[in-house]
């Protein structure tokens, strides 16, 4: 897993080492084909910190579908299809260089595009304008603010933007201001940050507010908890999105293999993370090709891990149950 740093969400990578560092010794001997008993005794010993939890759970997946000789993707309930498309950010900057930006994945064969904004509304609709004035039609372009704006902040985006096509992603951090923008907006609206939890998704669709949700696997604790999250949306009717805060080959399978058996009418796009870092942690048939990625079909993730590149280990748990000791 891969926080993103500790400024968005409320996880950091110290804190998934000393998770890691509690949780370790006592999941060890759990048979990993056994999530129910994997996730009571995560959730017994730690409260919350569903991101130091993500990789232990993640896995126990990949440790099942190894002793099973299927593929993550066909223990969640068989792919529907062969690739799920991809999407591209494109950072906040200059509208001309967002342009250049977007314009540049398109000839890469990116048919979907998430545009940062969420900074002053009147340079967002400068953004917006500029790469939507530049992509070819059938582009499908998101405004992600990532949960930056005020309520008033995103109204203002949206009156000025009233004649552009494009999907609304997460304007606000809190429930409430996010209900009162979906109010005036009438065009698709997506929710990310919000969604932490079967119960946040619950909330969100009790009050009306999201055609579609964002799942990120380290923000929901893991295999298990997206596929529960994720199969609840799509029983709702909503469209889905699976991926994660970051990470490469492993944690890129993970998103691949969850987003692949998402039913296709369900499924939106997803990302190719391990093609925006620049150090590889495993080998597999994760293919990326004219905006598409496959999930491999080997069996777990389909990812051989490349502990070289992952380097010494921060410290050893050993089969006599020790506690987390330094390598």
């Amino acid at each position: 897993m891969a926080p993103l740093g500790s400024f968005y969400d409320p996880a950091f990578a110290a804190g998934t080492r000393e998770g890691l560092r509690l949780l370790a010794p006592l999941v060890l001997g759990i048979d990993p084909r056994e999530h129910i008993s994997l996730t009571t005794t995560v959730d017994h010993h730690l409260a919350g910190h569903p991101y130091a939890k993500s990789a232990l759970d993640m896995a126990a997946w990949d440790a099942s579908g190894i002793a099973a000789r299927m593929p993550l993707a066909e223990l969640l309930g068989g792919r529907d299809g062969e690739t799920v498309p991809l999407y591209r950010s494109i950072a906040q900057g200059l509208p001309q260089a967002m342009a250049d930006c977007a314009a540049r994945y398109v000839r890469d064969g990116y048919r979907r595009l998430q545009v940062k904004v969420g900074l002053d509304p009147h340079d967002d609709v400068e953004r917006m304008e500029a790469v939507l004035d530049v992509v070819p039609a059938g582009t499908v372009v998101y405004a992600d603010a990532n949960a930056a704006w005020t309520a008033a902040d995103a109204r203002r985006f949206l009156r000025a933007t009233r004649d552009l096509d494009y999907v609304l992603e997460q304007p606000c951090p809190d429930h409430d201001a996010n209900v009162t923008v979906r109010s005036v907006c009438d065009r698709p609206f997506v929710l990310d940050e919000s969604i932490d939890s079967l119960a946040s998704l619950l909330r969100a669709h009790r009050a009306g507010l999201v055609d579609g949700v964002t799942l990120k696997i380290a923000r929901l604790g893991g295999v298990s908890r997206t596929r529960l999250v994720r199969d609840v949306a799509v029983e709702l009717g909503l469209q889905v999105t699976v991926e994660d805060t970051g990470g490469a080959q492993v944690d890129t399978a993970a998103i691949a293999h969850l987003s692949l058996s998402t039913p296709v009418e369900a499924r939106t796009h997803t990302v190719d993370f391990h093609n925006w870092v620049t150090v590889a942690n495993g080998t597999g048939d994760l293919v990326c090709k004219d905006g598409t990625m496959n999930a491999p079909t080997g069996p777990g993730l389909g990812i051989a891990v490349d502990l070289d590149a992952l380097g010494e280990p921060l410290f050893v748990v050993d089969a006599s149950g020790s506690r987390g000791r330094p390598a």
